[in-house]
């Protein structure tokens, strides 16, 4: 499982004084910097060769600025050319999101899907 951590800024808070529901999917697409690194290394853009089909989120709990957010991140189901990510954000011991996002293995110039090659799906399969 990956781990990063997300320090809640001012700018993300709302009128009710929480982080604003907006904010935890961008949080977890930061989380998928490394899962993104095993398919296009360096992350040229160029090159890039993944797209977002579906995310989800499920707010459990309030997340408050002015204490840090643990991302936990791994790789669940692993297809023919998709996968997922699963995502749990942790607040003060506190689980307080968690979700997913459907990635696609996805040639751009001919904007289609493809087949996720043995190796890679060998890589995705250490973080699960």
């Amino acid at each position: 499982m990956l781990s990063c951590t997300m320090e809640p800024r001012f700018c993300e808070t709302d009128a009710l004084g929480h982080i604003n529901n907006t904010v935890v999917p961008m949080w977890f697409e930061t989380a998928r910097g490394p899962v993104f690194e095993v398919f296009n290394p360096g992350q040229d853009l160029s090159k890039w060769n993944v797209i977002l089909r579906k995310i989800d989120v499920d707010f459990i709990a309030q997340i408050y600025h002015g204490h840090s957010v643990e991302i936990r991140t791994r790789v669940g189901h692993v297809g023919s050319s998709s996968f997922v990510c699963e995502h749990e954000a942790w607040q003060r011991g506190e689980l307080v999101a968690k979700g997913s996002a459907v990635m696609i293995y996805f040639d751009f110039a001919q904007q289609c899907k493809q087949e996720i090659p043995a190796a890679l799906r060998a890589e995705l399969e250490k973080l699960s």
